[in-house]
């Protein structure tokens, strides 16, 4: 190994020589010092290849191959030269610095997602359809983790505009608490799309964004249709979080079908399925007499947690009560009692994010933001029936 190392034109060094021979140092943090091999070269994996060591191995400047790694058209290198320089950085394993190159392109070929919850399966299947989307555009994809809390979320905002990011897409819990934001964002920041519930007014960025009202009409007027007459919503809530909009529509809606205040119920729970199902028992203990016989949840997974609960009381769903979630994750057609849902179009609104990142980072898009608007509709499967199962 020290022969293929020299032979390579890689300094050896005692200490790297030392780490050839398997004699690994600790290094700060205690850790061993590693080697990697590359076709046939040995050199300590914290030690990356450089473009002069390529030059070097190559025999060639640095400026020149520059030009042949990065395919520029004024590049004058001869066939022979080409070759070799490209040899010399498959041997090496080069891989060339995102940030130089960023730095001298003006562009990192890279964007930011901020998701609120990792828990909750909806968001790593938009993070891998987003990442996906822009993969096909040369553009890898980033993301930070709020864990449901607000003041979290405020901060991983502006975490991940200190990244390397040509542009971002915020999922936003709270349009209004962060508009503010999103105005700086819109005056001074990166291209950014905004993936919320739909706001009482535009957003001051590119926006994707759902529109419950139709997927509420229609799982109210179905379970209503069944027979219900008393309800219940679950709740699930950031740290820090109202009600929201969800809440609202819900309770505007039942009151225009006749339903009254006394007949609904609202449990508010935190955003992890123990918690949904510890709330929704709380509910149907101390309404025994007159508990709910239908349930919508903020999200599937809140309803799946109540569906735990409805049996620890020996309820029976949908027998006994029926319930709704939103955002059809994968795992809901597949329970046990597949769960009633109402449906975002992810895959679309995934797409229309990704489409307006890159023509705003390309320079393509209209000066001006658009909110480009999704309904949800209801998919009906097990999870709902007739009052008393008839």
């Amino acid at each position: 190994m020290l022969a293929a190392a020299a032979s390579a034109g890689y300094p050896l060094t005692p200490a790297r020589r030392d780490a050839i021979q398997g004699r690994g140092r600790r290094d700060g943090r205690n850790r061993e010092v590693f080697i990697a091999v590359c076709g046939g070269t040995t050199f300590p994996d914290r030690m990356r290849a450089r473009l002069i060591d390529v030059a070097a191995r190559a025999g060639v400047a640095p400026n020149t191959a520059s030009t042949i790694l990065n395919n520029r058209p004024d590049s004058w290198a001869s066939k022979e030269t080409r070759e070799r320089v490209v040899l010399a950085a498959k041997e090496l394993n080069y891989r060339p610095s995102k940030a130089a190159l960023g730095v001298r392109l003006g562009r990192y070929k890279t964007i930011g997602l901020v998701v609120p919850d990792l828990h909750n399966p909806f968001y790593p299947v938009l993070a891998d359809y987003l990442d996906q989307a822009v993969a096909a555009h040369g553009y890898d994809l980033i993301l930070e983790h709020s864990r449901n809390d607000l003041a979290a979320e405020q901060h991983r905002f502006q975490s991940i505009l200190d990244r390397q990011v040509d542009g971002v897409a915020l999922i936003v819990s709270d349009a209004e608490l962060h508009r503010p934001f999103l105005t700086g964002l819109a005056a001074s920041g990166p291209p950014a799309v905004a993936l919320a519930a739909k706001p009482d007014v535009a957003l001051p960025i590119d926006s994707v964004v759902s529109d419950f009202t139709a997927g509420f009409t229609q799982a109210i007027e179905h379970l209503l249709g069944l027979g219900h007459r008393r309800f219940a919503f679950l709740c699930a809530l950031a740290k820090g979080q109202d009600d929201g909009m969800r809440a609202e529509l819900f309770r505007t809606i039942l009151g225009a079908k006749g339903i009254p205040p006394e007949s609904i119920s609202f449990v508010r729970c935190e955003h992890h399925i123990a918690s949904a199902r510890d709330a929704f028992r709380d509910l149907l203990r101390q309404t025994k007499a007159k508990r709910p016989t239908a349930l919508i949840a903020l999200n599937d997974l809140s309803a799946i947690g109540a569906m735990r609960a409805a049996a620890d009381e020996q309820l029976s769903v949908p027998r006994d009560l029926s319930v709704v979630g939103v955002d059809n994750i994968p795992l809901g057609a597949y329970l046990p009692v597949a769960l009633t849902t109402i449906a975002q179009p992810i895959k679309d609104m995934v797409a229309r994010t990704a489409s307006l990142l890159i023509q705003r980072i390309e320079g393509k898009a209209a000066a001006k933001p658009s909110q480009t608007i999704f309904p949800t509709e209801l998919l009906v499967r097990e999870s709902t029936a007739r009052v008393g199962g008839k």
